[in-house]
């Protein structure tokens, strides 16, 4: 592992003026399901920061549908180690977006979950302190579910009440770490349940295209991102 720790190393935004190499890692939200249009918040951010004659940041989406906490955890340290682009060098900060699958349950509405809260608690604790060894780290929380559509596949039940137990444990483990959390659950609750399903896909678990366009909003005008986007 490269002997770097971000609990003493600089924040996100303060090595701004320079151009970084930057991850996201997590599940569907990442990898931008559902958006064949500009394949997702971090595609689109992708393509703002590509400026063939001004070389922006890099980022490298790294989401894989599926995954959740642990799944995550298995793959942090081989995907950092890869994604320097030059010889001696690893990404400059990471953003984190995982947990929805976690907070499933399987097979009935009251099913066992995908990942236990006590386990989810632990392995969300682990992720965070071994991204932080690594480099400055950000999460982007997860989009509330349209609970109509439940279940997903025929055996994952979503529902608001537990999307929120995980998302919670989430935000208090961040803000131990004085990791920046940005609560897009709450935010879109806010907006009314009619805004957010036109904003899901038909599965009721992932943006659409207007959904991705929103997130991409929502990410950019928030302070770790924008600071990030305006001296780019």
């Amino acid at each position: 592992m490269p002997q770097i720790s971000a609990r003493n190393s600089a924040s996100v935004s303060q090595n701004k003026c320079q151009p970084q190499r930057i991850i996201a890692l997590g599940d569907s939200l990442v990898y931008g399901f559902g958006d064949p249009v500009g394949g997702g918040w971090v595609e689109q951010l992708r393509r703002q920061w590509m400026h063939p004659n001004c070389p922006g940041h890099a980022l490298y989406n790294l989401g894989i549908r599926g995954n959740g906490v642990i799944q995550v955890k298995e793959r942090l340290e081989q995907e950092f180690r890869h994604r320097g682009e030059l010889r001696n060098r690893y990404p400059d900060s990471i953003i984190l977006s995982v947990g929805v699958n976690d907070s499933a349950r399987l097979g009935r509405p009251n099913g066992k979950q995908y990942t236990e809260f006590d386990e989810f608690q632990l392995n969300m604790a682990q992720l965070l302190d071994e991204a932080l060894e690594l480099c400055p780290v950000i999460f982007v929380g997860m989009v509330p579910v349209d609970e109509s559509k439940m279940p997903f596949l025929d055996c994952f039940y979503y529902s608001h009440a537990e999307q929120h137990r995980y998302k919670e444990a989430t935000k208090k483990a961040c803000e131990q770490r004085k990791v920046p959390y940005l609560d897009i659950f709450n935010m879109w609750l806010e907006r009314g349940e009619d805004w957010g399903r036109t904003r899901l896909c038909p599965d009721g678990l992932h943006p659409n295209v207007r959904g991705y366009q929103a997130l991409l909003k929502d990410v950019v005008s928030w302070e770790p991102i924008a600071q990030l986007t305006i001296n780019n």
